[in-house]
């Protein structure tokens, strides 16, 4: 008796939707880095990137195809200008594979722990490993470039402590110091911020579309005002802020992507903006932080909503895989 065939659940079928639109995107721009890399160490990493990502695309296509589930349309060369000058200079290029590889270990962990089918997990398992050698490789050559800046410096605990006061969670009047946990969640947003703005610097040069290019300042604005706030709050602890990295955008004002990659890329990073504030909110026990990060998850959603909305209104937005409407079948013709 030969092996009975499981069908993909739906959240096989959703996690497969989305991750093939996000992979088909990070094909297109890793394609676009490696056309205009000069920096010999950066090339190397940004082909063993280009390599994972079309390995993992080319695997989701074939799990797709074999279940007969219609390929979104996601994104080709089409999508790029090859053409264009160069936009953004190659240590950009390294914080772009340092960005995606930590960005995808945490968003396929998600997915895994919703997967059951065995050859699923096993191919979401191979990304979160394939992108944990990527993240572990672009840190160490980030690190020899001078270009990765380390969260702050604290001094060894000496003993187990136990909190021993409600007023741990105060974060108006007088607070405790800042602990380590809440120091790494507000370094690290702050480092996606000081990213984001530059991606922003450089598709507002290019992007000629008033409506997209006021979207994209409107993202650089709040990008910058979550630096500003959580900035501050680093220094009144006496940690100083973090280093906006030196990595310059070129002049150029040639657009290298469609306007629907721009804005698609853009839906994406907010989608695990939201994802990381959410996690940061979870785990700060002071009341003033978890304030700021519950301002900015609404302030990013209202944000998304927009781009949601040119995207529709472009017709843009591909319908992720829904269920049947059960009520409109129901009904007697």
């Amino acid at each position: 008796m030969g092996e009975q065939r499981i069908m993909l659940s739906s959240s096989e079928i959703g996690s497969l939707w989305a991750i093939y639109l996000q992979e088909s995107m990070k094909v297109c721009l890793l394609t676009y880095f490696l056309h205009y890399v000069e920096d010999e160490e950066v090339k190397e990493q940004l082909e063993r990137a280009y390599k994972m990502v079309k390995g993992h695309f080319d695997q989701i296509t074939k799990v797709l195809n074999e279940e007969g589930i219609p390929l979104p349309t996601g994104f080709t060369e089409k999508d790029l200008n090859l053409e264009a000058p160069k936009l953004f200079y190659d240590m950009f290029a390294l914080s772009f594979v340092y960005s995606i590889s930590r960005m995808t270990i945490i968003s396929i962990s998600f997915v895994l722990a919703n997967v059951a089918r065995k050859d699923i997990m096993d191919l979401f398992s191979l990304m979160i490993n394939d992108s944990t050698v990527l993240y572990r490789e672009a840190t160490t050559l980030m690190l020899s470039k001078g270009i990765y800046d380390r969260s702050p410096k604290i001094p060894y605990p000496k003993e187990v402590e136990f909190v021993e006061k409600k007023s741990y969670i105060s974060g108006f009047g007088k607070k405790r110091p800042i602990n380590a946990v809440e120091i790494t969640e507000i370094f690290f947003n702050t480092e996606r911020n000081y990213f984001s703005i530059l991606l922003c610097m450089g598709l507002l040069q290019v992007v000629k579309d008033k409506e997209i290019h006021e979207y994209i300042q409107e993202g650089k604005k709040i990008s910058e005002k979550q630096i500003n706030t959580f900035n501050d709050i680093l220094k009144r602890e006496e940690l100083l802020g973090n280093v906006p990295l030196n990595v310059e955008v070129s002049d150029s004002t040639i657009p290298p992507f469609s306007d629907r990659l721009v804005v698609m890329l853009f839906h994406s990073l907010n989608a695990i903006d939201i994802t990381l504030i959410g996690h940061a909110l979870s785990l700060s026990m002071r009341t003033d932080l978890a304030l700021q990060y519950e301002k900015y998850i609404a302030e990013v959603l209202m944000y998304g909503a927009k781009g949601f909305n040119i995207m529709v209104d472009r017709g843009w937005l591909e319908m992720p895989p829904h269920a049947p409407d059960r009520r409109k079948l129901q009904k007697l013709q």
